[in-house]
């Protein structure tokens, strides 16, 4: 039983990071239709921009990770500016071509500059941190992963609900003809989407990165793992990316204490595969319905 709670610990603390991840997937979705090929690089980036300022230029850590978020945040912004905005009418194909392409670009950058070696964070959670009930044991990273979700969660909860921008952002979501009717800055949206997205992927890739290391290859086979998670919450319900997360950490986790590590990779396509067949739409997907 007590092992049991430990994986279901680690895999509640995992999933949550699978979920913030896949809230940035789903909000570009959202708004654009688009999806994101890019989404494992923009992790990666934020995961190394932080490297850099908390280890190469010794920066204090609450420094460095406020200004990973607000560089990665920028990043966005330049993306859907530079690379998206131009394909703003063309057909879907192509502005999905592009975000493989940005992917590609970006894994190749990283690779130049870092290497394809592991790199690690220095030492920085305080031992206070670790928590330990009875013989269950939680580090202190699966804590910091888990506030950091919830606290993250509840902050982009609060902005979809109650900010301009966020009623503006679920407005496009909806019915994006119906907001441009009523004089939403649709452009300006795309670009907060994209902004946002990356910003939650940075945290995504810090938290990752202190618990197996930064590796560019690894930190971008995450990304496509967010395709499960969406996939099984449902591509346009940000709720059901948070439980999707959840499920699919949970699911992992299991795997590899129950069965073996090698399938870890295996079971969120797996996963992926049986939601498709019985549920197309996801657990909590909108289902379309066209008359014609």
């Amino acid at each position: 039983m007590e092992f049991f709670l430990q994986l279901l610990v680690n895999g509640l603390s995992l999933g949550f990071l699978y979920a913030l991840s896949a809230l940035g997937f789903v909000m570009i979705f959202k708004s654009s239709s688009v999806l994101n090929l890019a989404h494992g690089e923009l992790l990666a980036i934020g995961a190394f921009l932080f490297l850099v300022l908390s280890t190469w230029l010794k920066l204090p850590i609450v420094l460095a990770f406020f200004l990973t978020l607000i560089g990665s945040f920028s990043l966005g912004f330049l993306v859907e500016r530079f690379f998206l905005r131009p394909l703003i009418g063309e057909n879907l194909i192509e502005v999905i071509m592009m975000t493989l392409g940005i992917s590609i670009m970006f894994r190749g950058l990283l690779l130049f500059i870092f290497g394809g070696d592991i790199h690690s964070y220095p030492h920085f959670l305080p031992d206070s941190l670790n928590l330990r009930f009875g013989n269950i044991q939680i580090p202190a990273v699966n804590v910091a992963a888990f506030i950091i979700g919830i606290v993250f969660l509840i902050i982009f909860g609060l902005f979809f609900k109650y900010s301009s921008q966020g009623i503006y952002m679920r407005s496009v979501a909806d019915n994006q003809p119906a907001a441009l009717s009523l004089g939403v800055h649709v452009r300006r949206v795309f670009a907060m989407s994209w902004a946002i997205a990356a910003l939650v992927a940075a945290m995504s890739g810090i938290v990752l990165g202190i618990i197996n290391g930064i590796n560019v290859h690894e930190l971008s086979a995450i990304g496509l793992k967010v395709f499960p998670v969406v996939i099984l919450g449902g591509l346009d319900s940000i709720g059901g990316a948070i439980i999707g997360g959840v499920i699919i950490g949970v699911i992992e986790t299991f795997t590899a204490g129950y069965i073996s590590t090698s399938l870890t990779e295996v079971v969120p396509y797996i996963v992926l595969v049986i939601i498709l067949m019985i549920k197309p739409y996801g657990l909590f997907g909108l289902v379309e319905i066209e008359r014609v």
